[in-house]
């Protein structure tokens, strides 16, 4: 168990905050945010614990975003649940893995997919899909395939997989991104939980701190889901801009890893 400041307590707070609302707006990015802000603003100093904590934290939010979605009719159930088991098991590789490797060398890798992942949500940032979009037998390996590999990543290095999961869903189905979105939530619950548990049986999961960071994210969510029902029209600059946010903390990550 960690020992934190109440300083530290509040930054988590809001920390939870930012994550819940850009999962809530866009199904993912909040989660690969998620691990940068448990270390370098909440000041937790394992890497491994930062992962853990946060995987459930993002989970949690996620849950609440997705129930936001629900109600929206947003969620198309079955790809999210074949996307999910598929990925569960990735998740469960991932992190068994992940919890042997060195902690600042997985950083160092997590900044690399980081820059990956923002080069993915440039790639999407124009796709419509098509209004009906579902999952049959014609896609259901394609669909399977793209969630355990998502669940590989996720696991591997504790994030939601949101903006891996939502191209992903596209890709499969070639459903519009509201309905990505929407959908990819049940995946990232499903990840996050997969990868804390897991942790959690090493003692890797700081609870008091993945309290108080989904109490501030379940407020975020509520927000992001609601402007994302608003500003659908406008995704393609809010990934933009995302996307710049997220090269930007994968620099700073690199550059705090070379000078360790």
């Amino acid at each position: 168990m960690l020992t934190l400041t109440s300083l530290q307590y509040v930054l988590g707070a809001a920390s939870g905050s930012l994550v819940g609302f850009t999962l809530g707006l866009v199904g993912g990015g909040g989660s690969i945010l998620a691990v940068p802000l448990m270390i370098y603003v909440v000041g937790v100093r394992n890497p491994h614990v930062a992962i853990g904590t946060s995987a459930f934290a993002v989970a949690a939010n996620a849950a609440v975003g997705l129930i936001h979605h629900a109600r929206q009719r947003s969620v198309i159930w079955r790809c999210g649940g074949i996307y999910a088991l598929a990925g569960i098991v990735g998740a469960l590789a991932g992190s068994t893995v992940g919890k042997h490797f060195d902690g600042q060398r997985l950083l160092f890798l997590f900044a690399l997919v980081m820059i990956l992942v923002g080069v993915l949500m440039l790639r999407r940032r124009h796709d419509t899909g098509v209004a009906g979009a579902a999952c049959h037998r014609g896609n259901a390996g394609k669909v399977l395939s793209f969630g355990f590999g998502t669940g590989v990543f996720s696991g591997f290095f504790g994030i939601g997989g949101g903006f891996l999961i939502v191209p992903g869903l596209i890709g499969s189905t070639n459903m519009p991104i509201l309905n990505a979105v929407g959908t990819s939530l049940v995946a990232v619950t499903a990840f996050g939980l997969t990868t804390s548990l897991n942790y959690a049986l090493s003692g890797l999961v700081d609870w008091p701190l993945a309290g108080v960071f989904i109490a501030g994210g379940v407020m975020g969510s509520t927000i992001g889901t609601t402007a994302a029902k608003r500003l659908a029209g406008t995704a393609g600059r809010l990934i933009s801009v995302f996307a710049i946010l997220i090269f930007l903390v994968a620099a700073y990550m690199l550059w705090r890893g070379s000078h360790l």
